[in-house]
């Protein structure tokens, strides 16, 4: 079995399992959210080794370089080595993961009405009594 030179830009991103599907790879594509060399591209554009993509999707980006080309979907180990990020998009995506977990954290503490434990019941009657 040959190892392709080329594949489709919505293919790879599907097979390098960045979108769940073909059609949501194609739609983000078309949506502006892939970039290809700093440029626009189309779904069926051909990729090759070497090929430098911005995907933006959510709130997340990822700086990219091609480094294999698959045909098939691999598990997520094996798509990892599709590619090489930059370490600056790696640095800042992980800054914004941690930003929303705490301020999740946050909101979690302060938004949420807990039910009282049996020492809080306690003080509760306590302070009602008086």
């Amino acid at each position: 079995m040959s190892v392709p030179e080329s594949q489709r830009l919505d293919k790879w991103l599907w097979a390098a399992r960045f979108f769940k599907t073909r059609g949501l790879a194609a739609e983000a594509i078309n949506g502006g959210k892939v970039h290809l060399n700093n440029q626009r591209a189309k779904p069926g554009k051909e990729i090759g080794i070497g090929a430098r993509l911005t995907i933006n999707k959510d709130q997340y980006s990822w700086d990219i370089t091609v480094t294999g080309i698959n045909n098939q979907r691999r598990p997520a180990q094996e798509a990892a080595l599709l590619y090489r990020e930059a370490p600056e998009s790696q640095l800042k995506r992980q800054q914004l993961v941690n930003q929303q977990r705490e301020q999740r954290a946050l909101l979690e503490y302060t938004d949420r009405p807990h039910k009282p434990n049996k020492k809080e019941r306690r003080l509760i009657h306590r302070f009602k009594q008086t």
